[in-house]
């Protein structure tokens, strides 16, 4: 990476494309913030403005794609009048401070618990100002994260945060915390959020972007709420509120993890994925978990008791970011001794085959070379995410998933004409493979066993 930013500043200002120009600048930026931990920031404002940050936010946020906000307009309407004309009226409007942020149109969302979570989609204008902001300030923020953060940063995901449990489990943190925090995005309070930003940010304008995002009101059924009154909550859905989220909680990171405080002298470590988060140590610590309340209330945020609990991961089993952890036996007859077994958790795996039920149904009358490859999208992205080399077991899964998706296959055939019905009768899921170009996720079912040579330094006796 070094070398690479080396060779791009070695180019002069007009060779350098976008992209390249902000990644020059961000790590000049991250630099400066890990050097000088006390230094705050007062010369940004300008940077969100620049002709190429304008135009990489418009390229990432058109990347993500996305629902259009209140305003109705998406990217071919951008594009009709042209996304160069488009920016160069968001450059001026932030020049002349007149830039005002739009209600954001709220959608519900159905979460696993049948519960509904509110999203508000922003327009795309103001995605693309909070997107340049993002990528201004994210380094210096960067430079504080704690290594124990692996939510919505840069090169760090669910697999490295399932790696490090898998790490603290084999090391005998087995006491586990698995914390639950109540409606977090929609009770992060302002005045403490823009404290701490403060710590960081000394210019004024990033800080008046920032608190006009936070008090945007919401469209929702023609109704118009929220607004200057409002004092607290981040909206789920902003370009930048992952970001604002990891500001707020780096401060648990930073207690838990600071040298010789009371989690240190626990043995206490954090493992934490935007707000949900595992304390692990070595044995009880009821007293830490006092403090945690504690912490969390004077910050403004509360613990939902009903999904947090702490379990001996020796005795019961976990779930944590879709993932299952469980003490288990070694599948090897007459071998006595245990390890991890870390796998997709039953809930994740029945939310998959739903998807895949629901996408296939509504494909019934459709032939297969018209959703074989966006279904194969889907699979792969299942796969990628619970598939960890050396940490993962995707054996089980991948062989229960292929087999109800050749049942639903089959089920659909049914209803399709006799001759249909009577070629899918026997493998359906192998047919589609073979001649419809459908994945084979058989092949992926035996590619993360560890070695034979590996094997003695994954199973532990247990104690």
């Amino acid at each position: 990476m070094q070398g690479l930013t080396t060779s791009l500043q070695t180019k002069q200002s007009k060779q350098l494309t976008a992209e390249e120009r902000v990644r020059v600048f961000q790590r000049n930026l991250y630099l400066k913030a890990k050097q000088q931990k006390e230094f705050s920031f007062y010369v940004l404002y300008d940077k969100v403005r620049l002709p190429h940050f304008l135009m990489e936010s418009y390229y990432r946020v058109k990347a993500k794609g996305g629902a259009p906000g209140m305003d109705g307009n998406d990217f071919k309407d951008i594009e009709k009048t042209g996304a160069i004309p488009f920016l160069k009226n968001i450059q001026q409007e932030l020049i002349d401070k007149t830039y005002r942020a739009q209600p954001a149109k709220r959608i519900w969302i159905e979460k696993a618990n049948g519960k509904l979570r509110p999203i508000a989609i922003p327009s795309i204008k103001d995605r693309v100002v909070q997107m340049s902001c993002k990528m201004v300030i994210e380094p210096i923020f960067e430079a504080d994260f704690a290594d124990s953060s692996y939510g919505f940063r840069p090169k760090r995901n669910a697999g490295q945060a399932v790696s490090k449990i898998r790490e603290h489990l084999s090391h005998g943190r087995t006491h586990v915390f698995d914390a639950d925090l109540s409606s977090f995005f929609d009770t992060i309070p302002h005045d403490k959020l823009m404290i701490v930003l403060r710590k960081r940010i000394g210019d004024k304008n990033i800080l008046w972007l920032i608190n006009m995002w936070l008090k945007a009101p919401v469209w929702e059924a023609g109704k118009i709420s929220g607004g200057k009154k409002k004092r607290e909550g981040v909206q789920q859905g902003g370009v930048i509120s992952p970001l604002l989220s990891n500001v707020y909680l780096n401060l648990l990171d930073q207690i838990v993890n600071k040298p010789k405080g009371s989690f240190d002298k626990a043995s206490v470590k954090i493992v934490r994925y935007a707000d949900d988060f595992l304390l692990m140590s070595n044995f009880p610590y009821e007293k830490q978990l006092e403090q945690l309340e504690g912490i969390l209330e004077r910050m403004g945020v509360k613990i939902n008791q009903e999904k947090s609990k702490l379990v001996n991961a020796r005795e019961k089993a976990f779930d944590f970011l879709g993932f299952m952890f469980r003490f288990d036996r070694s599948p090897y007859k007459g071998c006595k001794n245990r390890y991890w077994y870390i796998a997709p958790s039953e809930q994740s795996e029945k939310k998959f085959r739903a998807m895949m039920k629901e996408y296939i149904c509504k494909r019934i009358h459709f032939h297969p070379e018209a959703y074989v490859k966006d279904l194969n999208s889907k699979l792969k992205g299942w796969i990628n995410y619970f598939r960890i080399d050396g940490v993962s077991y995707m054996s089980r899964s991948i062989s229960k998933s292929a087999g109800y998706l050749g049942y639903r296959i089959q089920k659909s055939a049914k209803r399709q004409s006799q001759r249909t019905k009577k070629r899918y009768s026997h493998s359906a899921y192998l047919e589609f493979v073979t001649h419809h170009g459908l994945l084979n996720m058989y092949k992926y079912a035996t590619c993360t066993r560890p070695m034979r040579t590996q094997r003695k330094n994954l199973y532990r006796k247990a104690v």
